[in-house]
């Protein structure tokens, strides 16, 4: 049994920002979130809000999914709109443990969401690990869902106005 602890949220924000970890934002779960988040975990998030933490164009989420039973807790760097790096920081479960390694969640890196929130690349499964596969992709999903969400946050503040001609 492989279960445990492999880095803390603290040692993954560290190495992410190197050593200068910004300030934590939060994106709030409102019911347009929830519909779309619903629809990737196939089950209602128990979570109302998501805290990340972002500098310039890098962002750094960590999140949990149950695998099969208990959760799979992992962290996901983001760069633009696509994963630079996702870890598995804490296993539970008493199966599917491969997940944590470098030669699975390498797969992950240059990913982004396709329109209809899938991932852009395909992700190879690893046979006894199915459902811990299944939990790092929606995670990864919504890590990229979230991102998006807090993008086009920032540029609808900056809309045009043809009526005054000026920039909101």
């Amino acid at each position: 049994m492989a279960s445990g602890v492999y880095q803390t949220q603290d040692s993954f924000l560290n190495e992410t920002f190197n050593d200068e970890i910004p300030k934590s934002k939060v994106v709030w779960i409102n019911k347009e979130r929830r519909k779309e988040i619903e629809k990737i975990l196939q089950h209602r998030p128990s979570f109302i809000r998501v805290r990340y933490w972002q500098q310039g164009e890098t962002s750094a989420w960590v999140l949990s999914e149950i695998g099969k039973t208990k959760p799979i807790n992992v962290g996901v760097v983001i760069i633009g709109d696509k994963i630079a790096s996702l870890k598995v920081l804490a296993f539970h479960e008493s199966r599917g443990w491969e997940v944590k390694h470098d030669f699975f969640t390498q797969q992950f890196q240059n990913a982004s969401l396709s329109p209809t929130k899938q991932l852009t690349k395909n992700i190879d499964g690893i046979s006894g690990a199915t459902l811990s596969v299944r939990a790092l992709k929606k995670i990864a999903r919504i890590t990229l869902y979230l991102n998006q969400q807090i993008h086009e946050k920032i540029s609808t503040k900056q809309t045009y106005h043809p009526i005054t001609s000026s920039v909101a």
